[in-house]
Parts: C-alpha cells; sequence; structure tokens
C-alpha cells in the first residue's frame, strides 16, 4: 500500500472542471468533489467556480464548519505541486496602477487643454484684429 499521496500539476487539476468530473485545490491538497455537487449547501455552481484555480481562499472566505471541514477529507485524492499553480491576480495593484495611468494621462492632457484655453482666444483675436484693420483697405 504506497503511503505517499499522488500529487498533481496544476494544468492537470484543471481540467476537472464540470458537473460529472468537478476538483478543488484548497489548501495545497487536490479534492475530487463530484459527489458532492448536488449535496453543497451553497449549490453546485459555488464549486464549479472554484474549479479551474487554487480556491483556498474562496472557501476560507465563506467560514466552513469543522464537521464540513472534517467531511472534506473523504474526497481527497492527493496534492497539487504548487510551484505550477497560477499566482492570483492582486486587482488591488491593478487597479493602483490604472489610476496612476490614468492621473498622468489626465495630467498631459490638462495640460494641453489650458495651452488651448490660452491660444485659441489669442488666435481669435489675431484673426479680428487682422480683419479689423487689413480687411477694411480692400
Amino acid at each position: 500500500m504506497d503511503s505517499d499521496p499522488k500529487v498533481f500539476v496544476f494544468d492537470e487539476v484543471a481540467k476537472h472542471n464540470h458537473q460529472r468530473d468537478c476538483w478543488l485545490i484548497i489548501s495545497g491538497k487536490v479534492y475530487d468533489v463530484t459527489p458532492f455537487l448536488e449535496e453543497h449547501p451553497g449549490g453546485d455552481e459555488v464549486l464549479l467556480l472554484a474549479a479551474e484555480k487554487d480556491a483556498t481562499d474562496d472557501f476560507e472566505n465563506v467560514g466552513h464548519s469543522l464537521s464540513a471541514i472534517e467531511q472534506m477529507e473523504k474526497y481527497y485524492i492527493g496534492n497539487v505541486d504548487m510551484s505550477t499553480v497560477p499566482k492570483p491576480i492582486d486587482y488591488r495593484l491593478a487597479a493602483s496602477q490604472s489610476v496612476k495611468a490614468t492621473t498622468s494621462s489626465a495630467e498631459s492632457s490638462g495640460s494641453l487643454l489650458t495651452l488651448l484655453q490660452i491660444l485659441v482666444p489669442l488666435l481669435i483675436m489675431g484673426v479680428a484684429f487682422y480683419l479689423q484693420f487689413y480687411g477694411k483697405k480692400q
């Protein structure tokens, strides 16, 4: 009997992402939750949405009971090689970079707008001056 758990790569686990075959990664462990989909109190959609990624944060944010955590063990099928799991996107970082880009873009367009607010009236006054003095002579 082999006591070492099977180790999966992320891409292999991610293929199991539908109702007839659903695996989840939680805290570095892989669970085949296919038989539990219909029983899950939050519905099967919650579990299906957690497939194809590391669902640890999703699982922990819900605040599962101790009995739910104990029940998970019967669905355990192995571990995931964490070096193969993609890093989650930090949307806060992406949003702050977007704000910086928008701010610098707004600052440069604000400078152009200020310049145009000065030049356009000067241009209009120049044309009016030209027409006033040189237009009458013809």
